[in-house]
């Protein structure tokens, strides 16, 4: 019979193949990028909202202050997954995952400026490593590529989750990450309404569906079991396996969309999560 850390471990496994696959959907669904993510994250605050009221826990916060702070922090998340989406519309998934995951090294350099703290060497090597990576992923330096362009955007969205996860950590012991979780989704699909009325786009029943699959599944599910996966797993070994999130998504874009990446865009993406992954170890020793 499964142990409780084990089952923890697996539902992080799993949590984190679910937040992979969320990238292919920028795919699947005909939309636009802003779209996409309001129906994300619609869906998903709907679903925490549930969650959190039939777990009984409290959705009041403590000050007008977080109230303030977590709007805030709902309209980084709003831009985070455009730009996510965005630079998967213009390239392929594996660029869009690949590109996103350099958030660590904006971690590493972000949090010690917010917490009054030194920069590490190791941290700086770590960077140069990672934008190494980046650097064999983008084709050609000129803005009318698209792909250099989807990078950009990739590496935006690295940055802004990177700010969010700063700003996330200071209220961690506030309150629940579901807590933190559904107002950030609410702020960031209020915001996003006024954008609706200035592109031209066609919903279909088909495409609700998969929108409430990516909000429901793929987003508050999702992090649910991996809150729920941390209660019994050390924080370093879960960003370990959180560096697998580009990995399933890039087998399941080969697989389901035949998007094969090139020699460069492998080898770059190797070193971004050999990167990731070796910071964590460090970390974590």
């Amino acid at each position: 019979m499964i142990n409780q850390k084990n089952r923890s471990l697996v539902e992080i496994h799993f949590a984190v193949f679910l937040f992979g696959l969320a990238g292919l959907f920028a795919k699947f669904l005909p939309l636009p990028a802003i779209v996409i993510v309001w129906g994300r994250v619609l869906f998903a605050s709907l679903s925490l909202g549930v969650i959190l009221y039939f777990s009984k826990t409290s959705f009041k916060l403590n000050s007008l202050k977080d109230y303030f702070i977590l709007s805030a922090m709902g309209i980084i998340l709003a831009f985070h997954w455009f730009a996510f989406f965005h630079s998967i519309q213009l390239s392929t998934v594996a660029i869009g995952l690949l590109t996103f995951s350099t958030f660590p090294v904006f971690v590493a350099f972000i949090e010690p400026i917010f917490f009054k703290q030194r920069i590490k060497l190791f941290d700086i090597f770590i960077a140069f490593i990672t934008f190494a990576g980046v650097l064999l992923i983008i084709p050609e330096f000129k803005l009318n590529n698209n792909v250099t362009i989807a990078v950009i955007w990739g590496v935006l969205s690295g940055v802004s989750f990177a700010v969010l996860s700063v700003l996330n950590k200071s209220f961690i012991n506030k309150y629940s990450s579901l807590t933190i979780a559904f107002y950030e989704d609410t702020v960031a699909a209020i915001v996003l309404v006024p954008f609706l009325f200035f592109i031209e786009f066609e919903i279909t029943a088909g495409n609700i569906f998969m929108l409430m699959l990516l909000g429901v599944v793929f987003t508050a599910v999702a992090h649910t079991l991996f809150i729920k996966g941390m209660k019994m797993v050390k924080a370093q070994l879960a960003s370990i396996i959180a560096s697998l999130e580009p990995v399933y998504g890039v087998v399941f874009a080969i697989i389901l969309l035949n998007e094969i990446p090139d020699q460069k865009v492998f080898i770059g993406g190797a070193l971004i999560i050999l990167a990731t992954i070796w910071a964590s170890l460090k970390k974590r020793k």
